[in-house]
């Protein structure tokens, strides 16, 4: 599939000597959504920056739509949306002004039937005339995403796009952004909310220490890194595990009034007819089971601990 950014050898460090990127190579796929992980301080805001043009690259290459974003900084900005964190504008200016003046500032001409589409998109539209200033925090938030729509980019980049909305909202957005990228559009998000990156993302990214430790398909990080348990309800409490029944990540929970397997796709079937057939043989019956998967959030932490 092609790329629509094509990072090589990318790397940043500040004049203090402050290094927040090291080497790195990324390509993100046309029409996919792509989350970016890491902690705070990882590099993922930089890395956004220098793509957007907002940060200049200390080497490396960096290509928007095969186009050079050092030696064509007007046209890869032209493809790109930014939603960043926060909203800067004039806070007596209204919803429709705000939006109308940021497809302006990259040179298209006046559309008021598109802008009204995003507007009606992100339930805008009975705002459309109101000053910022009177917008609730999750308003303002959509008028982000409003502005960084308003020129119709091919790439969307959501910085943090659901701090601080409500539930009701955060779905919006997510409904939102699906739809854009069935439309084709391109986007790249980092967030906080580990969920939310587990909802959405196409493929997930993991970057910690201006390191990229990791780039997977969601699902193949999730069936790869992912750690199943089986958590067998007993019948009666055990003290401790016989030791013709004891192994390797096999615990006594709950009081002793369960017993807890931890295993990987590798172990699956396996190591679960053999815990039974050892468990039957020394007599220890159970009256329920049930099977639990670690989510993203799990991944993420054991990721970056292990990197750290």
């Amino acid at each position: 599939m092609h790329a629509a950014i094509e990072v090589s050898a990318l790397e940043k460090t500040y004049a203090s000597g402050f290094t927040a990127l090291k080497p790195l190579d990324l390509a993100i796929r046309r029409g996919e959504i792509f989350a970016l992980l890491g902690p705070n301080g990882a590099g993922k805001t930089t890395l956004i920056s220098i793509i957007c043009g907002i940060v200049n690259p200390s080497a490396g290459r960096v290509l928007v739509e095969g186009h050079d974003i050092l030696l064509e900084p007007r046209k890869t900005r032209s493809l790109i949306g930014l939603v960043p964190q926060e909203l800067t504008t004039d806070a007596f200016e209204t919803v429709w002004d705000t939006v109308s003046f940021s497809r302006g500032l990259f040179g298209k001409r006046a559309d008021p039937a598109h802008i009204e589409r995003v507007l009606r998109d992100l339930s805008l539209w009975e705002k459309r005339d109101s000053k910022i200033l009177s917008l609730s925090g999750g308003m303002k938030r959509r008028v982000l995403i409003a502005k960084a729509l308003s020129h119709e980019p091919q790439i969307l980049f959501l910085d943090e796009p659901t701090a601080g909305v409500d539930v009701e909202l955060r779905r919006d957005m997510w409904s939102l952004v699906r739809r854009l990228r069935d439309e084709g559009v391109t986007i790249i998000l980092t967030t906080h909310y580990i969920q939310e990156a587990e909802e959405m993302a196409d493929r997930v990214g993991v970057i910690n220490r201006g390191e990229l430790i990791l780039v997977e398909e969601k699902a193949e990080l999730m069936r790869k890194l992912g750690r199943k348990r089986l958590v067998l309800q007993l019948q009666e409490r055990l003290a401790a595990i016989p030791p013709s029944v004891a192994r390797e990540n096999l615990e006594l929970a709950g009081g002793g009034a369960e017993l807890v397997y931890t295993y990987d796709a590798k172990a699956g079937r396996t190591g679960i007819t053999a815990l039974l057939g050892d468990l039957a043989a020394a007599g220890i019956r159970f009256t329920d089971l049930r099977t639990e998967q670690s989510s993203l959030e799990d991944i993420f932490v054991d990721l970056v601990r292990r990197a750290a």
